[in-house]
């Protein structure tokens, strides 16, 4: 019974993080309905995580998506997650989301 409420918090706390991010993109997407269709897009795609012990950053690199529009919208997440300065769980490492071509 305790893993179940064990996955069920994860689950939960999932839930209200790609709620949260959610609200971001659809400030700036034109079709706010497609908001959790393009996470499931981005959590699909390939991504470099490249850890820089000098700059004490842990580089989430995005690749592209072919739609321009989603790709702006992408590039605005990030921005707003880079904001947070988020450490890396269990680290000094700052999380750092980029776009690259």
């Amino acid at each position: 019974m305790k893993t179940k409420y064990f996955l069920d918090t994860i689950k939960m706390i999932a839930y209200r993080a790609e709620t949260a991010m959610a609200n971001i993109i659809r400030k700036t997407m034109p079709r706010q309905d497609d908001a959790r269709s393009l996470l499931r897009s981005l959590y699909n795609t390939d991504a470099d995580i490249l850890p820089d012990g000098e700059k004490q950053e842990l580089v989430v690199r995005l690749h592209q998506p072919a739609n321009r529009c989603s790709a702006d919208t992408i590039a605005n997440l990030c921005q707003e997650l880079n904001a947070t300065c988020t450490k890396f769980p269990g680290t000094d490492l700052k999380l750092v989301y980029k776009m690259v071509s």
